[in-house]
């Protein structure tokens, strides 16, 4: 069994790399920081292939695929992805295009090729990794919540088409509310909600996704966020929204 995993060299990425290296899954790392998935790739007890590549080029994605798809992959997970904060009129487009580039672009491509791929197989697990913000928007992270809903809504969309024609496909979306990895620093917030440990995330998406499970929430506490806002009106949620962004203004730089 071979795994495919983009943004492999932190955060959440990385312990998909543990967890499904300690389930048995010889894996292929893809991400920019090479020597970090490299020193990942000593710690772990199956075979590791590591694959430099950036993703916010939509050329090195075709050329991820092209480099790998002789491989038989059982499991690819887009987990490569940044924020950016800020007030619309302040963050920096060339940032906010190369967010867009990876978020979604990125997303899009290697899901589409290795979509097409699985279907004619009749089998394979697709996990797109999405965020508790594709649920609503997100003033101040306005660009990072947009391209989350973009993913979760495209997943959503495949999963029904799969079901409609019977395959054997999995592809499901990952929805974590704030999770202790390198985002914070990337986008420069601070959480105002204590954050999930990201190997807790990836060892209960990983059991989420071999149950079949298309929309993976962790947490209790986000689940019940989630849950509470069925009742409020679009209004308020923006609202709250902005209030819960605005806590999270890091110093500046």
């Amino acid at each position: 069994m071979k795994a495919l995993i983009t943004g492999a060299s932190s955060g959440i990425g990385r312990d998909f790399a543990r967890q499904l290296s300690r389930r048995g899954f010889d894996l292929i790392l893809a991400a920019r920081r090479v020597p970090r998935m490299e020193e990942l790739a000593r710690e772990l007890p199956t075979h590791v292939r590591v694959v430099g590549v950036d993703l916010s080029c939509k050329d090195q994605c075709f050329e991820l695929y092209r480099e790998v798809c002789g491989d038989r992959i059982d499991v690819m997970i887009n987990c490569a992805g940044f924020g950016l904060f800020g007030p619309f009129d302040e963050t920096d487009l060339d940032r906010e295009l190369e967010l867009i580039d990876v978020n979604i672009r990125a997303v899009h491509i290697l899901t589409k090729l290795f979509y097409r791929d699985f279907k004619k197989r009749g089998s394979g697990y697709l996990l797109n990794v999405a965020s508790s913000a594709a649920f609503q928007p997100g003033p101040l992270l306005s660009s990072y919540y947009a391209s989350k809903a973009y993913v979760l809504r495209l997943t959503q969309a495949l999963a029904e088409e799969l079901r409609r024609d019977g395959s054997g496909v999995y592809i499901g979306a990952l929805c974590p509310g704030p999770v202790r990895t390198e985002f914070d620093a990337v986008a420069n917030v601070r959480f105002s909600l204590k954050g999930l440990s990201s190997e807790f995330v990836a060892r209960y998406a990983l059991d989420k996704m071999f149950a079949h499970k298309t929309v993976i929430v962790p947490g209790m506490q986000m689940k019940a966020a989630l849950f509470g806002e069925r009742f409020l009106p679009q209004s308020a949620i923006v609202r709250l929204a902005y209030y819960m962004q605005k806590r999270k203004k890091g110093p500046k730089p």
